[in-house]
């Protein structure tokens, strides 16, 4: 898209409310352009299209009119969860109006350098740790995107000095067209939301339009341990600054020695270090530096591990004193609803991380814990087979299933061999439900034992969010 000034005088069409469509639409109604606002919730389900209205933006709720997009309309920003194929979206390519997501927009407005974070996993972590990272090294940074705050609302109160550290999904980068992030930060790559984007190829396609518009100028930090980075590093202009915990690199950072590929989170007996080789200005001569023990690192898991390596690399490239990191690494005790230690029990532990919405991110976490676990998993079912999780499954002391995906989860779990799986009966509300199956779990668990939820799909079959699942388990527990 062009420049939102560009739009003065013209019909823009913000399809979403939400935040972030309340956010671009007083955006484009300041620049002048003719708004309209559509969201297929009922008026009541809108509370957003009062203070809209009060400003002169046209709201329309209840359903999509059939003449929202015309050949008036020079632009419609969507809402990054509506899908294409929604009918307003269809008939926009139809006529060839152009569908961008208010990342774009953001973009061409912010007076500030953007370092754009996504990935399958890990991205709220990390995104949340290079904001502290900057924060105590005096950059200034301000923490946006699909974490919480709009991204035109960021750039809007930030200046030159500051940073806008940005966590993008791909529903949020598959509409860009100029984006152009001064730092890139790709996490990793795994098979998710592929209801919304139809395979693989849509999927990391959108992702790697974080890179797209970047030049020799720019930096690119990629997973090295992840094949289909690699594949994406391939084509890039921009300086590449990778991250490992499996290989010493030749220029990036990463875990000397390194972790054995097939060994476990248990098996870390050799004291390991974070690492960083960064080439000299001016002289190219590669110098490394050592950063601090893993152990002293505030989160737990080799997850995390890589995600603090994303972290570093990225606050590098911000020109930011790698002497100042070894505090800010130690104090940071990671995010809400990811691997968050909730409460201990009669001698059991509860973690909630509602956010492990993928089966990779439901591996990773129980991989990093020690003790006998006892999972509650389940939700939306998009498809998946949940077979990678066999493995994972084959090593838990027991397993609560629930929503969508119950019946995949418990054939998958009976396969490995497990033989304390239960599911839980629905109940008058997802509330009652989830707290019987926090119920279920801590009859199966006994002293010294975990209580994880770590659903590996998504909360939409039963809860209007991951945060309110996590909400309620964590409500749950604590009322035991």
């Amino acid at each position: 898209m062009n420049h939102p000034s560009t739009y003065q005088g013209k019909r823009v069409v913000v399809l979403g409310l939400a935040r972030s469509g309340v956010s671009v639409a007083k955006l484009f109604h300041k620049l002048g352009a003719n708004v309209i606002v559509n969201d297929q919730k009922n008026r009541e389900a809108c509370p957003e299209a009062q203070e809209l209205e009060a400003l002169g933006i046209s709201v329309l709720c209840g359903g999509h009119p059939s003449d929202l997009v015309d050949e008036r309309t020079a632009l419609l920003v969507k809402n990054p969860g509506i899908p294409y194929s929604a009918s307003p979206v269809q008939q926009a390519l139809r006529l060839g109006v152009e569908v961008a997501t208010e990342v774009e927009a953001a973009y061409h407005l912010s007076p500030a350098p953007i370092i754009g974070i996504t990935g399958s996993n890990g991205k709220t972590t990390t995104t949340t740790l290079l904001g502290a990272l900057l924060e105590a090294a005096g950059k200034n940074p301000i923490v946006a995107g699909n974490i919480g705050l709009p991204l035109c609302e960021a750039v809007q109160g930030a200046t030159a000095d500051n940073w806008i550290v940005a966590e993008l999904s791909s529903f949020q980068l598959k509409g860009t067209s100029r984006f152009h992030p001064r730092i890139a930060l790709l996490l990793n790559l795994a098979e998710t939301h592929l209801d919304y984007h139809g395979g693989m190829e849509d999927y990391v396609a959108s992702k790697a339009k974080l890179f797209a518009n970047q030049s020799e100028e720019d930096t690119a930090v990629l997973n090295w341990d992840d094949g289909a980075c690699r594949q994406i590093a391939a084509g890039l202009k921009a300086r590449q600054l990778p991250f490992s915990i499996f290989e010493r690199l030749e220029e990036g950072v990463f875990i000397d020695p390194p972790y054995e590929r097939d060994a476990g989170d248990s098996a870390e007996l050799p004291e390991r270090s974070i690492v960083c080789r960064l080439a000299a200005e001016g002289s190219g001569q590669v110098v490394q530096h050592t950063i601090m023990p893993v152990e002293e690192l505030g989160l737990r898991g080799r997850h995390n591990a890589a995600n603090a390596l994303a972290a570093i690399a990225a606050y590098a490239a911000a020109g930011a004193p790698l002497e100042a990191l070894r505090a800010p690494l130690s104090d940071f005790r990671g995010v809400e609803h990811r691997l968050e230690l909730v409460t201990v029990k009669d001698g059991v532990t509860y973690y909630n991380d509602s956010k492990a919405t993928n089966p990779t991110a439901t591996a990773m976490s129980v991989r990093s814990l020690k003790a006998p676990i006892i999972l509650i998993a389940g939700g939306l079912d998009r498809g998946s087979d949940y077979m990678e999780l066999l493995p994972v499954f084959g090593a838990l002391k027991g397993l609560v299933t629930l929503g969508e995906t119950s019946g995949k989860l418990e054939r998958v779990a009976r396969q490995a061999g497990l033989t304390k799986v239960e599911s839980v009966k629905p109940e008058k509300d997802a509330e009652s439900t989830l707290r019987q199956a926090v119920r279920q779990a801590a009859a199966l668990a006994g002293e010294g034992d975990i209580v994880l939820l770590s659903p590996a799909c998504a909360s939409w079959d039963m809860f209007a969010s991951f945060e309110q699942r996590g909400s309620m388990f964590k409500q749950s527990a604590h009322t035991l």
